[in-house]
C-alpha cells in the first residue's frame, strides 16, 4: 500500500487518552496565583424590579472583596457598547447587572467575588433583596394569542418556504384531510461540564479560559464590549465537555467574570450553578399545526404546516421549524407560517439541530396518523411522496439515499413483520409497538480557516480556531491530515478552540466536519505542492519530472506509484529547502463548493420498538434502528458514537425532559436535576446504525455532510408512532409520560 490510509477507517479519538485520566483541562480548571472566586445570586422574582439590595452582610464576610449589583456596577462605557455576537438573534440581548429591572426567573442579580469560593459562596448567601414583583408571562397557550411574524429574520436561518399551488382550495377538496396540533415542552441542556469562564488578568491582559464553541466569537464579543484590543484578549478553550448549542453565544457568566478581573485587577474564576443553567438557556416551547390533504391512496395533494414558537421579550429567537416536510415530499400545494409569542423567559438557545425535531416531530406523526387513516404501511406512505428535488427551493439535491436509508433499515428492524393494527403485537402484560420516521438535517459549509505546520522530522500540527464539542473533531482533522501527508496518525497533533489560531466560526450546525476537514486538506495539499517542487530540485532526483498525479506521499517519503523505488524522503526536501520546518495556512469558503444550484441535506431512516405496560403505562424504547446518508464518513466509530447521542436526546425529549413552569410565579418548578428527567443507562436499549453509501462532490469537496444533529431529528416521532401502533392512543404532545399514555 503506497498511501498511509485513515480517512474512513475506525480510528479512536485522539484526544481520549487525555479526557479519560483526568489530563483535559477544562475551563474551570484552570488557576493561578491570587485567583479570585465569583458566585452569582439569583433575583427571588421572574419579573418586576429590585427595589432595594442589601449587600452589607455580604461584603462584611473577611475574604468578600467586593458585591456587585446594578447599583454599584463599573460606570464605564462597557454596558453602552455592542453586545451582539456571530449568532445572536434580532434584539437587545440580556445584560447582566444593567439596572434594575428583571425579566425572566433566575436572572443574576448581584455577584459576589471572595478569596476564596466557599466564602464568596457563603456571603452570596446573605445578599438581601427587596422586589415589586409583576405578574410574568410564561404560558404559551395564552400568549399564543399575540404570536407575530418576527419583523427581522434571524442572520442564517432560513425563513418559511413561499407558498406554492392553492394549499386552501386543495385541502377543502382532498377525499382524506387531517389537521391536528403537536405540542413540544421546553427542554434544557444540561451539559456535564458547567458553564465557567476563568479570566487570567495580568498588566491588563486578559487569557480567558470560557466554556465555549467558539473562542473567536468569545474574543470578538469581549473586545466590543469592553473596548479591548484584539491583542490584550486571547480566549483559550481546548476541551468542552458537551454544550450541545448552549456554547454557540457568549454566556452571562463570561461577561461577569471579565467585569469583575478588570474591575478589581486580579484573575476571576466564576462557575454557574447548576440552577443557573435552568434559567439561561433551553430549546424553546412550541406548537406546531399540520393539515394534510391526500388521496385515498395516500398521494399527498396539500400540506399545510403553522408553528407559534416561544421567545423572550428582548430577543426573536427564531428556528427552521416548518419548512422540513415542503422539502422532503413531493406536493403540488403547501403553505407555511412561523410566529414567536413572548415570554417572561430568558431567550432560548440553540439546541441540538435547532427547529428539526420540533417541527420533524409534529409532521411525522401527521404523516404516521395519516397512514393509519388511509390503511397504507408508514413507510410505504412516505416512499409514495419521496421528492426527488427540494420542492421549496426548485433544487436539484446534492446526493439524497433516503430511499436506501428507507430499505436499509427497514430490513435490519424486521418492519415486514409488523402487524398494522394498534394493539396486535404483546408479550405478557406489555403491548409492543413499531414506529418509523424520517429524519433530515441541512448539510451546511461555512467559512474556515486551518493552518498545518509539517517538521523535518515527519511530525505536524493542525491548527483551527473552531472547537470540539464532543463531536470528534481532534480525531477527523489529524485523519484527515495524517493520510494527506502519508504519516502516521500519532505523527499529528491537532490544535483546537483558541483565539490565535486561524479564524473560523464556531462549531455548530453539523458544518465543522466540512468546512475544517476542507481547509486542512487544502493546507496538506500546498504542503505537498512545496515539498514534491523541492523533490524534483535535488539534484538526480528519482521524481526530477514527476507531477503530483503521479507520486504517492507515504512513510515519510514521496514515491513513484508506478515504482516505489523511486523515491524522495521529506527530510531531504527540507533539507534542499533549507528549512526545518514548513507552515502553510488555507481557508476554505462555500464559494468551493458550487452549491448555489443544489440543496444539501443529510437524511435518515428511524425506526423504533417500545414496549407499554398496559396497566401502569411504563414505555420502554427496546429497540432503534437508524438508518444515515450522510456523504462520505471519516471516521465510522466516532461518527456512530454522534448518531448514538443523537437517538438517546431523542429518546429524551419523546419520555423523559420537560421544563414546568408555575405560570403563577413564572418559575421553573423543576429546575435542578433530580426532577428534570433525562434518560439514564436504563433508558437506553440496543441501538444499531447503519451508514448508508452515499458519493456527494458537491456538498464539500472531502464528500462530508455533518452527524452532529441528525441523530435526534425523527427519533421522537417514531417513539410516538411506536406508542400509538403499541396502545391505539395517538400522543401529541412531548414528552409522553405515563400520565399521557394511561387510558382515561
Amino acid at each position: 500500500m503506497l498511501t498511509e490510509r485513515h480517512v474512513g477507517r475506525p480510528r479512536s479519538r485522539v484526544d481520549g487518552p487525555l479526557k479519560v485520566t483526568g489530563r483535559a483541562k477544562y475551563a474551570a480548571d484552570y488557576a493561578t496565583n491570587g485567583l479570585l472566586h465569583a458566585v452569582v445570586v439569583t433575583a427571588p422574582i421572574a419579573k418586576g424590579r429590585i427595589a432595594r439590595m442589601d449587600t452589607a452582610r455580604a461584603e462584611a464576610v473577611p475574604g468578600v472583596l467586593r458585591v456587585f449589583t446594578h447599583e454599584n456596577r463599573p460606570r464605564t462605557a462597557w454596558f453602552d457598547r455592542s453586545w451582539q455576537d456571530q449568532v445572536g438573534p434580532p434584539g437587545s440581548p440580556f445584560r447582566p447587572l444593567y439596572d434594575d429591572r428583571v425579566h425572566f426567573a433566575l436572572q443574576p442579580a448581584a455577584l459576589v467575588v471572595a478569596e476564596e469560593f466557599e466564602v464568596a459562596r457563603h456571603a452570596a448567601g446573605l445578599v438581601g433583596m427587596e422586589c415589586e414583583a409583576e405578574t410574568p408571562e410564561t404560558d404559551l397557550k395564552r400568549a399564543m394569542t399575540e404570536a407575530y411574524v418576527p419583523p427581522k429574520r434571524r442572520s442564517g436561518i432560513a425563513p418559511p418556504p413561499k407558498p406554492r399551488g392553492d394549499e386552501a382550495k386543495a385541502f377543502a377538496a382532498a377525499p382524506v384531510r387531517l389537521r391536528e396540533q403537536y405540542g413540544i415542552a421546553t427542554e434544557f441542556h444540561n451539559a456535564m461540564e458547567p458553564h465557567a469562564t476563568t479570566v487570567i488578568w495580568k498588566d491588563g491582559e486578559l487569557i480567558i479560559h470560557d466554556k465555549t464553541q467558539g473562542a473567536q466569537n468569545s474574543q470578538d464579543w469581549v473586545c466590543s464590549i469592553f473596548g479591548l484590543a484584539k491583542s490584550k484578549v486571547r480566549v483559550v478553550s481546548p476541551f468542552v465537555g458537551g454544550a450541545f448549542g448552549s456554547g454557540l453565544r457568549p454566556g452571562p457568566q463570561l461577561f461577569l467574570a471579565v467585569m469583575a478581573a478588570l474591575s478589581l485587577e486580579r484573575s476571576v474564576k466564576l462557575v454557574l450553578h447548576r440552577d443557573h443553567h435552568f434559567g439561561l438557556m433551553h430549546r424553546p416551547e412550541t406548537f406546531v399545526t399540520v393539515g394534510l390533504g391526500a388521496t385515498p391512496e395516500g398521494k399527498l395533494c396539500s400540506v399545510q404546516v403553522e408553528a407559534v414558537a416561544a421567545t423572550s421579550r428582548f430577543e426573536d429567537h427564531q428556528e427552521v421549524v416548518v419548512n422540513w416536510p415542503g422539502l422532503l415530499y413531493d406536493v403540488e400545494n403547501a403553505a407555511f407560517d412561523y410566529r414567536l409569542a413572548q415570554l417572561d423567559t430568558h431567550t432560548p438557545s440553540d439546541m441540538r439541530a435547532p427547529g428539526a425535531p420540533l417541527g420533524m416531530f409534529a409532521a411525522e406523526s401527521a404523516l404516521d396518523e395519516l397512514a393509519a387513516k388511509i390503511g397504507i404501511c408508514p413507510m410505504e406512505l412516505r416512499l409514495l411522496n419521496h421528492a426527488d428535488e427540494d420542492r421549496n427551493d426548485g433544487k436539484n439535491f446534492t446526493s439524497k439515499e433516503l430511499r436506501a436509508a428507507y430499505q436499509v433499515a427497514a430490513d435490519r428492524f424486521g418492519w415486514r413483520h409488523r402487524s398494522p393494527e394498534p394493539r396486535s403485537m404483546r408479550e405478557g402484560q406489555e403491548l409492543i409497538g413499531w414506529g418509523m420516521a424520517t429524519g433530515v438535517w441541512e448539510a451546511q459549509t461555512v467559512k474556515m480557516s486551518a493552518s498545518i505546520l509539517l517538521r523535518a522530522d515527519g511530525t505536524a500540527e493542525v491548527r483551527c480556531g473552531t472547537a470540539d464539542i464532543g463531536t470528534g473533531t481532534y480525531t477527523i482533522l489529524s485523519q484527515i491530515a495524517a493520510e494527506e501527508l502519508g504519516l502516521p496518525l500519532p505523527a499529528v497533533n491537532t490544535l483546537l478552540n483558541d483565539s490565535a489560531y486561524p479564524a473560523a466560526q464556531v462549531e455548530g450546525g453539523s458544518w465543522t466536519a466540512a468546512s475544517a476537514g476542507t481547509a486542512v486538506q487544502l493546507c496538506a495539499r500546498s504542503l505537498k505542492e512545496k515539498l514534491l517542487k523541492a523533490a524534483r530540485g535535488i539534484t538526480n532526483s528519482p521524481l526530477a519530472s514527476a507531477t503530483m498525479e503521479e507520486v504517492r506521499f507515504t512513510g515519510g517519503r514521496i514515491v513513484l506509484a508506478r515504482d516505489p523505488s523511486h523515491a524522495v524522503t521529506l527530510a531531504a526536501c527540507f533539507r534542499e529547502l533549507g528549512e526545518e520546518k514548513i507552515e502553510v495556512e488555507e481557508t476554505a469558503t462555500p464559494g468551493l463548493l458550487s452549491k448555489m444550484r443544489y440543496s444539501s441535506y443529510a437524511h435518515a431512516a428511524v425506526f423504533a420498538e417500545v414496549r407499554v405496560d398496559e396497566e401502569l403505562g411504563q414505555v420502554r424504547v427496546t429497540r432503534v434502528v437508524n438508518a444515515v446518508a450522510a456523504g462520505r464518513i471519516l471516521n465510522p466509530k466516532t461518527a456512530r458514537s454522534q448518531i448514538l447521542g443523537g437517538v438517546v436526546f431523542g429518546i429524551g425529549q419523546a419520555l423523559h425532559e420537560e421544563g414546568i413552569p408555575d405560570h403563577a410565579l413564572g418559575r421553573w418548578m423543576n429546575h435542578n436535576m433530580a426532577e428534570y428527567h433525562l434518560p439514564v443507562n436504563a433508558d437506553v436499549p440496543a441501538v444499531e446504525v447503519i451508514f448508508v453509501e452515499e458519493r456527494d462532490a458537491l456538498t464539500s469537496p472531502i464528500g462530508v455532510k455533518g452527524l452532529g444533529e441528525i441523530g435526534i431529528v425523527g427519533t421522537a416521532a417514531a417513539i410516538a408512532n411506536a406508542i400509538h401502533h403499541a396502545t391505539g392512543k395517538r400522543l401529541r404532545g412531548l414528552p409522553m409520560t405515563l400520565d399521557k399514555v394511561l387510558p382515561r
